[in-house]
């Protein structure tokens, strides 16, 4: 920095010319390795040159062991990184790129990112990738949607409940007078005015289910006998043609929740999976997936503290996919791609979900749609105050 000093002007403050100079003396490398996201550099063969801090830690590999690989030994076979930086090296274009997946012998799960990247001005055959990781803060962000959706709805709800109900009974009373008296034909329109009636009073009640604030009566239950007691049902019913598969960690602990709200939230989940993957029933799968993810913890809205939500309950299908202008609102009420459908199934879900405490995410793409659910296990050591008490 001597050299920066000696240059600039004696006579006043340092001017836009002196900070352009200082920057220019700065160690490029050392900037790259104190960003906090994962940068590479990749030579026109996808062998990867640099690796900063961030990089080794995304990928939980040394700069060492990196820069002797190339990026598709690093990713796994047909990640879409791959495709991007294929299109990198044949358009010589800069690219942004948001919402990807990418998956790697290392992950335990796939990981969701944006991905920044292009040719470097230096040398265009080099070009750089930065990756920014989203899960977790999509996480946080669709956690507190998904709250303030059922809040939504719970207001809806009681008032529709008062307001509606009432007068549906006496339309359908009056409905039912008129029909001794009347013709066959007409006698016909009585009858559509009791079951369009009744099909708003079910509505109606589906809805009420949102302005029940009380606190649900909880328990220790297995997890896995409720995902069991969910595929029994879809074996014998709505999924009778499909295969199931199950693939559980027998050690996951207990969750605190109330069985028959789990019941439901999975069944719909479940439901939902079956009704997606529609006539391909003959290479239809259902796949029910539980781990222990001890890492993910999430700030509570509205205090400081961390709750830690290490059970995690994935249900996948490989059906056609979410459409992608309603994967952002997928679980607000009434978003629906069902021609018959309400739109509460899975706005019903997430408050199931989020009464015990928990959140669920989706992931979806042609062939893979993922719902995923976390939540807290069973506070074992305020199990046993309370039976010593």
């Amino acid at each position: 920095m001597s050299r920066i000093a000696s240059r600039r002007r004696t006579d006043g403050p340092p001017t836009v010319a002196d900070g352009a100079l200082a920057i220019r003396e700065v160690d490029s490398e050392a900037l790259l390795a104190a960003l906090p996201h994962p940068i590479m550099v990749i030579d026109a063969n996808n062998h990867i040159t640099f690796a900063n801090a961030a990089a080794e830690a995304f990928f939980s590999m040394g700069e060492a062991v990196l820069k002797r690989a190339r990026i598709s030994d690093v990713v796994a076979f047909g990640c879409p990184l791959l495709g991007l930086i294929e299109h990198i090296h044949q358009t010589g274009s800069t690219v942004n790129e948001y919402g990807i997946e990418i998956a790697t012998p290392r992950f335990s799960q796939p990981k969701l990112i944006d991905v920044y990247g292009g040719p470097m001005p230096d040398d265009p055959s080099l070009m750089f990738i930065m990756i920014q990781q989203r899960n977790m803060a999509q996480m946080i962000e669709r956690q507190l949607t998904h709250r303030a959706a059922a809040r939504s709805v719970s207001g809806m709800a009681g008032v529709l409940a008062h307001e509606i109900k009432n007068p549906l009974s006496g339309i359908r009373g009056a409905a039912q007078l008129l029909e001794p008296g009347l013709s066959d034909d007409d006698r016909t329109l009585t009858q559509l005015i009791c079951t369009e009636t009744d099909r708003i009073r079910n509505l109606v009640d589906r809805m009420e289910v949102f302005g029940d604030e009380r606190p649900i009566a909880k328990e220790a239950v297995n997890i896995h006998d409720v995902l069991h007691h969910v595929r029994k049902i879809s074996e014998s019913g709505f999924g009778r043609n499909l295969r199931h598969v199950e693939d559980y960690d027998p050690s996951l602990p207990f969750v605190l929740g109330n069985r028959d709200k789990l019941v439901q939230a999975f069944l719909n989940l479940v439901k939902n999976a079956a009704e997606a993957i529609g006539e391909r029933r003959e290479h239809g799968r259902i796949v029910l997936t539980t781990a222990f993810r001890p890492g993910v913890r999430l700030v509570v809205p509205g205090s400081d503290t961390r709750v830690s939500l290490p059970l995690m309950i994935q249900i996948e299908d490989n059906g056609g996919g979410i459409p992608e202008h309603i994967k952002a609102h997928l679980f607000d009420p009434f978003v629906t791609t069902k021609v018959s459908g309400t739109g509460l199934g899975l706005a019903l879900v997430a408050k199931i979900i989020s009464d015990h405490g928990g959140i669920i995410e989706c992931d979806s793409e042609p062939k893979r749609t993922i719902f995923r659910v976390l939540l807290p296990m069973q506070d074992r050591s305020r199990n046993f105050a309370s039976k010593q008490a």
